[in-house]
């Protein structure tokens, strides 16, 4: 995976749910972990998932976090 694949898939925002419009990175990790037990969507939503379910299972999240994107004060 490339940094450009990696910065897009952390500054996604999730399209349906209960977290709808959250950042993927900003996902909690039981609702990764839910996804991963249900299985993950199909398409580049489901990578994009089990990547950050895979992030924050190895505690990588605090490191990524200086790329969000700031979308005009959304965050």
């Amino acid at each position: 995976m490339d940094q450009q694949a990696l910065v897009e898939a952390i500054n996604t925002r999730m399209p349906f749910g209960k977290y709808a419009g959250r950042k993927l990175l900003q996902l909690p990790e039981p609702y990764l972990v839910w996804f991963h037990q249900q299985g993950f969507p199909a398409g580049k939503l489901g990578q994009q998932l089990a990547l950050m379910h895979e992030i924050k299972l190895n505690g990588l999240e605090s490191m990524l976090e200086p790329l969000l994107r700031n979308d005009n004060g959304r965050d």
